[in-house]
Order: structure tokens, then sequence, then C-alpha cells
């Protein structure tokens, strides 16, 4: 799915139900922002959001545990859950995602490069997808994307709106 469209899917699913999104980005530094906030109209679904690309504001802005981080790095399927928990928190949101990784050139911490983790925390349950994508390090941030905005698509779908 192209990131236009999906971002698209996601404030219109969004804004037909009433709720709001906020954001934690790493690897994506901003990317996941930038590409919603293209949208027009998505003021009535968009709060905010945090890159935390240095690993001690993970903890410090989002509320990463630090024994989660010191424990397994930033590049780990728990961080990236508790990324999304900590925008959608932080941010007074009803929904909140996350994209954590190693985009390249060089692996970080022992993770290769490609090994990403894309999370999408919403009001009864946070969910996390594994990625391993290949390219350069423009396109593995543009599949981050894509991704985390396809997950809170699949979300949406799947849970009734609020009440």
């Amino acid at each position: 799915m192209d990131v236009a469209v999906a971002a698209v899917a996601a404030v219109r699913a969004l804004a037909g139900r009433g709720e709001t999104l906020a954001t934690a980005e790493s690897l994506t530094g901003g990317l996941v922002a930038a590409t919603i906030v293209a949208i027009p109209g998505v003021s009535a679904v968009f709060r905010g959001g945090l890159v935390v690309y240095a690993t001690e504001l993970k903890q410090v802005l989002a509320g990463v545990p630090g024994v989660l981080l010191d424990e397994r790095g930033p590049v780990d399927p728990d961080v990236a859950a508790a990324l999304a928990e900590g925008a959608r928190d932080r941010c007074g949101a009803d929904w909140g995602v996350s994209t954590t990784g190693v985009a390249g050139p060089e692996p970080q911490d022992g993770k290769p490069v490609g090994l990403v983790y894309v999370a999408v925390a919403g009001p009864d349950r946070t969910e996390v997808r594994e990625l391993r994508l290949t390219g350069d390090r423009a396109a593995i941030r543009s599949e981050s994307v894509t991704a985390v905005l396809q997950l809170l698509t699949d979300s949406l779908r799947d849970r009734p709106a609020m009440v």
C-alpha cells in the first residue's frame, strides 16, 4: 500500500470515529507525523507526537521503562509497545503509534539493518508487528511509516468505535 493511501485511510477512520492519535518515533524521525499532517482536516484527529531518536529520550519523554531499555536496547518489540503507549498517554490521545528499528546503513547493537518494530496502542490493547525490510535507509523509513499506518487502520477496523 502507498504511504499516502495508508495515511488517508487512517485519518478518515479516526475522524469517522471521533477519535484521536499521537505518535512516538525513533527511526522514522517524524515522518509518521509529517505524513499524517499533510492530510487536510487532520487537526480533528492528530494530537501531537514525540521524536525520541536518542535512547534516553525514549525513557524521559515517552515513559519507556529504563530497565527495559538497559536490558534489551531500543530496537525491541516491548520498547515499541511502550513507545506507542507513552505517546497515547503523554499526548492524551485515544490511539498511539510508534516506530523503532535500524534504518542503516550499519547494524545497531547487534540488530540487523531493516529490523523494525511498529506498534499501535489503543484503548484496550497494544499490538506490535516485526518487520524485516530491505533497501536503503530512505526505503526502510518509508516502509516503516506505511506499515505503522496500515497497522493502525487494521486495529481501527477490528475494534468497535468508542462510545
